[in-house]
């Protein structure tokens, strides 16, 4: 990295564990794209009027040449605060890791049609308003997952049984899943099935 990692706290404290947690991700960064030209981290508190979740944010710019750059934000979830800040700072770097080796890949020419879709599974449970849930994949590994995982900001459409892809990770609290995308509604393939026609036979009276 040509440029030592920023860390900037809005309306936080910083604390030592907090700066190591994150220099220790941004240097990992550099193992996957060699070229990193500077990252900077931002950590801030948002309204304090909001309903549910931390107050916290977290937002990742990477920029790297000729004159790219990616940019990545995360909200924690409900649980303890520390607990909250640390799970959307991993999640903030494993995104912005996927960002760079997809990056590395068409700079490289290396990206192929056939790449690795992930996992797919179905929604088993879901608390709209905590903004979580769980989905199972079809090996019936049983994974959590947070709104802020679900592509296009599609939570709100999620119900149980719908058919979804995702990329498995370990979490601080056992398996999680990102990068969560539907590729199904339930029951929508029954809903383009028209009803077969049935008619009564010749001289029959019900």
């Amino acid at each position: 990295m040509i440029i030592p990692p920023e860390i900037t706290c809005r309306n936080v404290d910083s604390s030592p564990a907090l700066e190591s947690i994150i220099l220790e991700k941004a240097a990992k960064l550099d193992e996957v794209h060699d070229k990193i030209m500077s990252c900077r981290t931002a950590i801030e508190k948002v309204q304090e009027h909001q309903r549910s979740g931390s107050p916290y944010r977290v937002r990742i710019i990477v920029r790297v040449p000729p004159n790219k750059e990616l940019v990545v934000s995360r909200d924690p979830g409900n649980g303890d605060v520390n607990e909250r800040l640390k799970t959307a700072v991993n999640d903030a770097f494993d995104t912005m890791r996927r960002q760079l080796v997809r990056l590395k890949q068409k700079q490289h020419g290396d990206v192929k049609v056939h790449e690795t879709p992930g996992v797919i599974g179905h929604v088993v449970r879901l608390f709209p308003d905590e903004g979580f849930g769980f989905l199972r994949t079809l090996e019936g590994r049983e994974l959590y997952f947070h709104r802020n995982s679900v592509l296009h900001d599609d939570f709100g459409r999620l119900e149980v049984g719908t058919g979804v892809r995702c990329f498995p990770r370990e979490g601080e609290k056992g398996p999680q899943a990102s990068t969560v995308q539907i590729i199904d509604k339930p029951g929508a393939a029954m809903a383009q099935v028209p009803e077969p026609k049935v008619e009564t036979p010749e001289g029959w009276n019900p």
